[in-house]
């Protein structure tokens, strides 16, 4: 059954999009509750009359989309979650998480346009977030440990492994007394 969207539904179209779904979803849910019409040859015809109206506006919020994600180009996030000795979190990282990191920056995006795997291990991933049918971008997210070192860890290291070049130095001299 072939459907004319009346407003973006995750995971399967994006408004005015002409879409094939299953007869009971299209007849039982997305005909009723209005998200969707019969792409009928008469529903098609206004649908493409509508699109040719409404090219300005549809370019408008195109360029809006690319605006905000020209603005999530360069964002890297860094989420610290609760970790078990084996690298494996309590719990899991999910896009609900990585909308909050991004509402921290300053970039207030919804959840439900942020498509990612829930993360169970610690390591590197990748978020894609959706702003317009054709624009997306993807962030890096980096999960690391509650209790994990931070990034500053290897500057203090080489003064560590200096201290411990000096001390087998001091032993051996211990040693040819």
């Amino acid at each position: 059954m072939e459907i004319i969207l009346k407003e973006d539904i995750i995971g399967l179209g994006f408004k005015n999009d002409i879409v094939t779904v299953k007869s009971g979803y299209g007849r039982n849910y997305l005909i009723p509750t209005g998200k969707g019409v019969i792409a009928s040859p008469s529903a098609r015809k206004v649908l493409a009359e509508n699109l040719k109206q409404q090219a300005h506006k549809l370019a408008a919020l195109k360029a809006e989309a690319e605006k905000r994600a020209e603005a999530l180009k360069d964002v890297a996030l860094t989420i610290t979650a609760k970790v078990s000795a084996t690298g494996v979190t309590y719990g899991s990282v999910n896009a609900a998480h990585v909308a909050e990191e991004l509402k921290k920056l300053g970039h207030d995006i919804d959840r439900k346009i942020i498509v990612m795997h829930d993360i169970k291990k610690v390591g590197d991933y990748v978020a894609t977030i959706h702003f317009h049918k054709e624009v997306s971008v993807e962030v890096p997210v980096k999960v690391v440990a509650e209790n994990a070192p931070k990034e500053e860890a290897p500057v203090a290291e080489a003064p560590a492994e200096e201290v411990e070049a000096e001390v087998p130095a001091q032993g051996e001299a211990q040693a040819e007394e």
